[in-house]
């Protein structure tokens, strides 16, 4: 019930920004009428989801997965890849950077510190 009166009052928000910006006019029950068609859109988006999930024998939704649903809207496809490309990239760098953290207060060296001492010392043996 909650979540159906959050997407009421979000259809109802993107109505008013159409009504400025086109100078139209939506009456409740065309703002009710939408926000019960988007509730059902998307209750038929999550059940498509966790039937792909499951067909491909797995218990957790993927971005694969919307990438299948949102694949006959070209511009929503395009948007969601990347989108997801964006967290992925973005996840890698925060493991890089927790990587990091970790090995300096344990006292060891990146792989790129590492070279540079050995290089060091390789420097140092020769002179």
């Amino acid at each position: 019930q909650r979540l159906k009166a959050a997407v009421h009052y979000s259809v109802g928000c993107l109505c008013q920004e159409v009504e400025e910006d086109k100078d139209v006019q939506f009456s409740k029950q065309s703002i009710a009428a939408i926000a019960e068609i988007t509730f059902r859109q998307c209750e038929i988006f999550a059940k498509d989801l966790e039937m792909f999930a499951r067909h491909a024998k797995r218990t957790t939704v993927t971005t694969e997965d919307v990438k299948l649903l949102a694949r006959r809207s070209n511009s929503l496809l395009k948007y969601i890849t990347q989108k997801s490309e964006e967290l992925a990239s973005s996840n890698m760098e925060q493991k890089e950077r927790k990587k990091k953290k970790s090995s300096a207060a344990k006292g060891e060296r990146t792989p790129g510190e590492q070279e540079a001492a050995v290089t060091e010392s390789e420097d140092s043996n020769m002179a």
